[in-house]
C-alpha cells in the first residue's frame, strides 16, 4: 500500500496539494489497516488526512536543498527501467 508514497520534495514544478492529499491518504490507510473506513471512523479518518496532509505541506515548505530540481519524468522511466529489469529477470 506504502508503494504509492512518492517522493514529493525538490520537484519543479512543486508537489500539488492533490499529490500532498494523496500520500496523506496512503500513509492513513497504511497506519489504521483500512482503505475504505466505516461509518463510524469516517470523520476520524478524514481528520487524520487532513492533518497528514498539512503536516506535509509544512515540511515540505519548510525544507532547503542546494540539489538542483528533480524531473518527474525522468523519475517515471527510471521507475519504468527497473520494473522492466525486475520482471524480466524473474520470467
Amino acid at each position: 500500500m506504502c508503494r504509492n508514497i512518492h517522493r514529493l520534495h525538490n520537484y519543479e514544478p512543486p508537489a500539488t496539494t492533490d499529490e500532498v492529499h494523496a500520500a496523506a491518504l496512503q500513509y492513513v490507510r497504511k497506519v489504521s489497516g483500512s482503505s475504505a473506513p466505516s461509518a463510524a471512523n469516517r470523520e476520524a479518518f478524514d481528520r487524520a488526512v487532513a492533518a497528514v496532509a498539512e503536516a506535509t505541506s509544512e515540511l515540505l515548505d519548510s525544507l532547503v536543498t542546494t540539489a538542483p530540481p528533480r524531473s518527474r519524468e525522468a523519475d517515471a522511466e527510471r521507475a519504468r527501467e527497473r520494473a522492466q529489469r525486475r520482471y524480466s529477470a524473474a520470467g
